[in-house]
């Protein structure tokens, strides 16, 4: 695909002009409507102040007035910059101030003061109410805007990503990497893209939000986007809607296959699910083939442009723990510790080649030149690949928690805690949790559990509320130490396996 974005959209808009491009509640927005209120509302922000290259902030929880801005940023030649509503003051102005200096930033109406406090830090930036955008859903574009100036190379979205330094960073897509992952998608299964109904739940702040938004948008599907996921709703509107794509982490799966309308729900819809985050079940597989629904395996993270690589139908059922072999024009390889790739079999480190991923991260060239190597994306995680090329992914070398599909940095968590006075060594893994799948347990050193309380309230300022660990255990003696003098976290994951079982949440 040799366009931008804003030109698929623009042939929807006519081709597609009176199907629903998305479906909220019960409310519906047509692609035309929808393409003409994000025109207006560009047009709005040009006038406004928002040039081309300026970066829009974004605060607020799925909405459809999120998705118009979104679409108005594109069509004003701006960056969008989305951040996490569960942020907290320090992780929003890190992003939005110290990275982004973003222009303008919009919020609903619960960030409404946190937002106004984060723009007083930002000279001349402009705050928002996403309700603003209402005043131009109804109203005709002047036609000020020219897309013909917005080359195929323009940065089109900084979307944060959690990595093993504790600090956020900004991965950057374009217009150009955006397209070619639609295409490559496109290309590898046809079929799941033809007039797809999709079912979205992720955060639109993330990749698994906003690029699957703009994925099935550029397909001309309809998107019917959800607050939040609540498993028995997420069942109606399959069977109701007929949606024929869904994808989210295994406890999602899990959760609607535990609902007691589940056994004699119609899901003959669906045709497309892929399940990432964590490996599926025996169990869980088989519950819903019994349904007669497939679940594939995908590998991904947002530098890759979210779904890097997913199962084959046939590995599926026989190998459900595997990841697939890439795409049409996606290489999957794995590379030892001196950078050379591995023959089959062989673990190492997974690296991703293809179209859809990353530009860079948003200004830091040391760590993006550390990040892609030869046009490679090193993932930082383990896995290996077999004679046919199927991926298994083996561990997160980032060490990166996924509770409730959100990403969670131990490296983040540790930071935070180690700052609390008193604290002399910190360890956060992951602890299983019967609602979120995963959840931080933190292992201190130097505390008592006394000063657990205080911890906890110094963590709750610092960190979204997801992020607070839910078990934390004080001991006397220094953490386990590896070879190289890191903790041991291979050691403490053996040791704490079933902390949900013998210990007590703490929130």
């Amino acid at each position: 695909m040799s366009g931008t974005l804003i030109e698929t959209f623009n042939w929807w808009a006519v081709e597609r002009a009176e199907q629903p491009a998305l479906v909220i509640g019960e409310e519906r927005v047509s692609y035309a409507r929808l393409h003409a209120w994000a025109e207006s509302s560009a047009e709005w922000l040009r006038a406004e102040g928002v040039q081309s290259g300026d970066r829009v902030g974004v605060m607020a929880a799925n909405s459809l007035q999120w998705i118009v801005l979104s679409q108005a940023a594109m069509l004003a030649g701006a960056i969008l910059a989305p951040v996490n509503p569960r942020f907290t003051f320090s992780e929003a102005s890190y992003l939005l101030v110290d990275r982004y200096r973003v222009k303008a930033i919009f919020h609903d109406d619960e960030r409404a003061e946190m937002v106004a406090k984060v723009g007083d830090h930002i000279d001349g930036a402009r705050v928002f109410n996403l309700a603003e955008l209402d005043r131009f859903r109804d109203v005709e574009p002047r036609g000020t805007l020219n897309p013909e100036t917005i080359p195929l190379d323009t940065d089109l979205v900084i979307i944060p990503t959690s990595g093993s330094t504790g600090r956020p960073k900004g991965v950057v897509l374009s217009h150009r990497s955006m397209s070619g992952y639609v295409a490559d998608s496109c290309l590898a299964r046809p079929g799941a893209f033809s007039e797809p109904k999709v079912l979205l739940f992720a955060p639109l702040c993330t990749s698994a939000g906003y690029v699957v938004l703009m994925q099935y948008l550029a397909y001309g599907g309809t998107v019917f986007l959800e607050p939040a996921f609540d498993a028995e709703r997420a069942l109606r509107r399959i069977v109701e809607q007929r949606i024929t794509t869904m994808m989210g982490t295994p406890i999602f799966f899990e959760r609607m296959a535990a609902c007691a309308s589940f056994q004699d729900a119609d899901l003959s819809s669906l045709f497309y699910c892929l399940v990432g985050g964590a490996r599926v079940s025996r169990s869980l597989l088989e519950a819903w083939l019994d349904k007669g629904v497939l679940l594939r395996q995908l590998y991904g993270q947002t530098e890759v442009g979210g779904q890097a690589t997913f199962n084959t139908d046939q590995a599926s059922i026989t190998d459900p723990e595997k990841c697939g072999r890439g795409s049409v024009y996606t290489r999957v390889a794995i590379i030892d510790e001196q950078g050379d790739f591995c023959s089959p079999d062989t673990p190492g480190q997974i690296v991703i080649k293809g179209p859809g991923t990353m530009e860079r991260y948003w200004d830091d060239p040391e760590a993006t030149a550390a990040t892609i190597v030869d046009g490679w994306v090193r993932t930082g995680d383990l896995g290996m690949v077999d004679e046919q090329g199927l991926l298994t992914m083996l561990d997160r070398i980032k060490d990166i928690i996924i509770s409730g599909g959100l990403n969670i940095s131990a490296a983040e968590v540790e930071r935070v805690i180690s700052e609390y006075p008193g604290v002399q060594e910190v360890a956060v893994i992951a602890a299983h949790d019967d609602n979120f799948g995963e959840t931080p347990l933190a292992i201190v050193h130097g505390l008592q559990p006394g000063d657990i309380p205080d911890l906890l309230h110094h963590c709750g300022t610092h960190l979204s509320s997801y992020k607070v660990p839910r078990y934390m255990v004080c001991i006397s003696d220094p953490l386990p130490r590896l070879a190289s003098g890191k903790i041991s976290k291979p050691l403490l994951r053996q040791e704490y396996r079933e902390a949900h079982l013998k210990l007590t949440k703490i929130r």
